[in-house]
């Protein structure tokens, strides 16, 4: 095929290779939280029509319990791996031996290494040890997914704290020994690029078939925010109460903040919420704790507008929300600042309503043009996220992904030539 990595041929054993793709991931699989739901979507974007994708996950040690019949498409077919107790040497050893118990899994399935035709995983799962083995054995193509990239400033000891040397180390390596990288925003791939390592930027993706039809209250009651996820330092949902609160009295009592993700007992230590502010709003705010995904839908359904406010730091840039996908499927408008590669998907007044910046009065103002608007407005609104959400639904990207995790796409270029969401990729 023209084009096609030569290290990497269809006949380079002999044998038929079926057009598998393995993909690696340690996280709640299917659907337990934003690393899974990328896992699945990229899988399914990266899987060729008519070939089947093999999901090897190293369910976490964190008590939790892997559903035993997940709710997975035809073409992604999962292996489970449990186990990783027995105190912190124990866990040590487990993810130490990740490689050598993904590979045992595979010969179990009966999967041979001529059968794939690629592989990839996260950057929190790349290591020396993982790419070493995975090359030896596999002899396909190795992608990574990145889909951050930290700063000092996030860790309260900066430069020295563990995670944040981990996450560099990786992405070091990363950009000297993946084929190909897959990144979540324009920073990235230009990080990457630079490194000269073959890069495509695929934002987060939904499936689009999956939200039903809006349903929210009329506007006239007031306008019904919804933030869901969790917060941690990057999400400031503390200043979206201080533009509640900068409101005329009138408008103010207009706004409803339903946090769901965390518990109001949880609030003020792992977000940036304060307890007198909190106390101030009362029955305004509520928080709905940890919640299923499907009442996660339910809630953006009943929402008329999906809240994120993001500071101006280099991580915000470098990441991409999946939030704001999972908004617009659901028909829900967003109201947030441009961080990230958002400028391209969300136009003001069109998917949602944009925050001149990230501080309280930006968002004073914004909730005060939300609560000008008329149910009619609002509608047009939806559609428009509606419409905006098809370039995310990972149909629209199996084409360009599947050829590049399996080596066979076309030119010769350091970025991928197709890219659904934005042209102007294919002239970097």
């Amino acid at each position: 095929m023209e084009g096609q990595d030569p290290r990497f041929s269809p006949t380079r054993s002999g044998g038929d290779r079926s057009e598998k793709l393995m993909v690696l991931g340690a996280y709640r699989f299917p659907h337990g939280d934003a690393m899974s739901n990328r896992l699945l979507h990229l899988a399914r974007s990266a899987t060729p029509e008519g070939a089947t994708t093999l999901v090897v996950n190293d369910w976490p040690a964190d008590g939790s319990r892997p559903d035993p019949t997940p709710d997975l498409p035809p073409d992604v077919r999962l292996i489970t791996l449990v186990g990783g107790g027995g105190g912190r040497f124990g866990r040590w050893l487990h993810q130490r031996t990740r490689p050598l118990r993904v590979l045992a899994a595979l010969r179990r399935a009966g999967i041979r290494s001529d059968q794939l035709a690629g592989a990839y995983l996260p950057l929190g799962l790349w290591t020396l040890t993982t790419w070493a083995v995975l090359r030896v054995a596999l002899r396909c193509p190795l992608t990574v997914d990145v889909v951050e990239r930290h700063d000092p400033e996030q860790f309260p000891r900066g430069r020295l704290a563990p995670y944040f040397i981990r996450h560099r180390w990786s992405a070091f390596i990363a950009g000297r020994t993946a084929d190909r990288v897959i990144v979540i925003s324009e920073t990235l791939e230009r990080h990457f690029l630079r490194r000269g390592r073959r890069t495509m930027v695929v934002p987060p993706q939904v499936d689009c078939a999956a939200y039903d039809d809006p349903a929210p209250p009329s506007l006239r009651g007031g306008v019904r925010l919804l933030y869901a996820g969790s917060p941690g330092p990057k999400d400031l949902l503390g200043v979206v109460l201080a533009g509640i609160r900068l409101l005329p009295p009138a408008d103010r009592g207009r706004v409803r903040l339903v946090i769901a993700g965390i518990s109001r007992n949880q609030a003020t230590d792992v977000s940036d919420l304060a307890e007198d502010d909190l106390a101030e709003l009362g029955d305004q705010v509520t928080f709905l704790g940890r919640l299923p995904r499907r009442r996660v839908l339910e809630e953006l359904a009943r929402a008329h507008f999906s809240v994120l406010v993001r500071p101006s730091a280099p991580y915000a840039q470098a990441g991409f929300p999946s939030k704001v996908p999972e908004s617009l499927a659901a028909g829900c408008p967003v109201l947030l600042n441009h961080s990230s590669d958002l400028a391209r998907h969300i136009v003001h007044r069109r998917e949602g309503i944009v925050l001149a910046g990230p501080g309280a009065e930006d968002v004073r103002d914004g909730l005060a043009h939300a609560l000008t608007l008329d149910d009619a407005q609002w509608q047009r609104m939806s559609r428009y996220a509606r419409d905006r959400a098809r370039s995310f639904d990972y149909r629209s990207w199996r084409s360009a992904v599947s050829g590049f995790v399996t080596g066979a796409d076309r030119g010769a270029g350091a970025t991928n030539s197709a890219n659904p969401v934005s042209s102007a990729s294919s002239k970097r």
